[in-house]
C-alpha cells in the first residue's frame, strides 16, 4: 500500500485520466482506418462519387437543383419544377442559397408558364459546350430526366429520380446546407 504523499499514486491517476481520453480515440481511429467500417449515413438520393466538375461557369456560387430536359418543357417537366420550387420554399431562410435550373437544348419553353420566376434559371445548352454540359446529366434508366444537385464549386454530386419523393430531396438538401458554409 502506498502512502498518501507517494508520487506513484499521482502518476497512476494521471495515466488513468489520460487513458480515459486516448483509448476511445484510438479505438475510433482503428475502426475507421483499418477495419473498413464506416458510419451509416442515410442519404435519400444517389451520391455521385467522385463528384464531377461541370464545365459551365454559370453553375457556381450557389447550390443548384438541375432538371435537364431533352425537348420542350411539357406538363411533367412543369410539375417537377413546381415540386422543386416547393422544396426550395421549404428551406425557409436557406432558400436564397438554392436556385432551380432547367437545362434544355434550346427549343424550350413557353414564356407564359407561371413558373418562370427569379429563382429559376433557364439554361440553354447549345453547341459543343452545351452538349458537353448536357452529357454530364445522364437520363434515368427509364429514359426520363432526373433531378441533380450541383454544389457551389460547380460539382455534380447527387441525383434523384424526377418522380421520386420531394421529402427525400428536402432532407438531403437541408443536411447539406446545414453542414456547408459555402454557397
Amino acid at each position: 500500500m502506498t502512502a498518501p504523499g507517494d508520487p506513484s499514486s499521482g502518476r497512476r491517476q494521471l495515466l488513468l485520466m489520460v487513458s480515459l481520453f486516448i483509448v476511445p480515440l484510438a479505438a475510433a481511429a482503428w475502426l475507421y482506418f483499418s477495419s473498413g467500417w464506416r458510419p451509416n449515413v442515410d442519404v435519400r438520393g444517389e451520391l455521385i462519387h467522385p463528384p464531377r466538375p461541370l464545365p459551365a461557369e454559370v453553375l457556381r456560387g450557389r447550390w443548384f437543383l438541375v432538371h435537364p430536359v431533352q425537348g420542350a418543357c411539357d406538363d411533367r417537366c412543369v410539375a417537377v419544377l413546381a415540386e422543386l420550387g416547393q422544396v426550395r420554399l421549404a428551406l425557409d431562410k436557406d432558400a436564397k442559397r438554392v436556385r432551380r435550373v432547367l437545362l434544355h437544348g434550346g427549343e424550350c419553353c413557353a414564356a407564359d408558364i407561371p413558373l418562370w420566376d427569379e429563382d429559376l434559371l433557364l439554361l440553354a445548352a447549345t453547341g459543343s459546350e452545351g452538349e458537353a454540359l448536357r452529357a454530364q446529366f445522364p437520363p434515368a434508366v427509364d429514359g426520363s430526366a432526373g433531378i441533380y444537385i450541383v454544389d457551389p464549386h460547380g460539382n455534380l454530386m447527387m441525383s434523384y429520380p424526377a418522380t421520386g419523393s420531394a421529402r427525400g430531396l428536402l432532407t438531403d438538401l437541408e443536411r447539406l446546407l446545414r453542414l456547408s458554409t459555402i454557397g
